[in-house]
C-alpha cells in the first residue's frame, strides 16, 4: 500500500518499483535467469475508512494464500465487481 503525493503518478511509481527490484534481483541472482516484469500493472485506490483492513490483509497475505491463491482471489474480486481482463490480440 502507497500513498501517493500531488506531485507522483502511478505509472512513474511503478516504473522505479519494477526497475529497482529487478535490478535487486538480478543482482542477488535470486532467479536462474534474469528476471523481467511484465509490461502491465494494476492499481487500485483505497478510502480511508478501509486503510486498517486492507493494511491487515497485507500484513497476513502470506497465511491467506495458502488457503486461496492469488489467481482465485483476483478472479472473485473482478467478478464481484464486474470486471473482464483486456486481453490483447495477436493479429495485428
Amino acid at each position: 500500500m502507497i500513498s501517493l503525493g500531488k506531485e507522483q503518478s502511478i505509472s512513474k511509481l511503478a516504473q522505479l518499483i519494477k526497475g529497482e527490484s529487478s535490478f535487486w534481483i538480478n543482482q542477488n541472482n535470486h532467479t536462474t535467469g534474469k528476471f523481467l516484469w511484465q509490461d502491465d500493472y494494476w492499481a487500485v485506490s483505497v478510502s480511508e475508512s478501509h486503510l486498517e483492513s486492507v493494511r491487515d490483509y497485507i500484513h497476513h497475505q502470506e497465511e491467506h494464500h495458502r488457503e486461496k491463491t492469488f489467481v482465485e482471489e483476483v478472479n472473485e474480486f473482478m467478478e464481484k465487481y464486474g470486471w473482464k481482463l483486456i486481453e490483447e490480440s495477436n493479429e495485428k
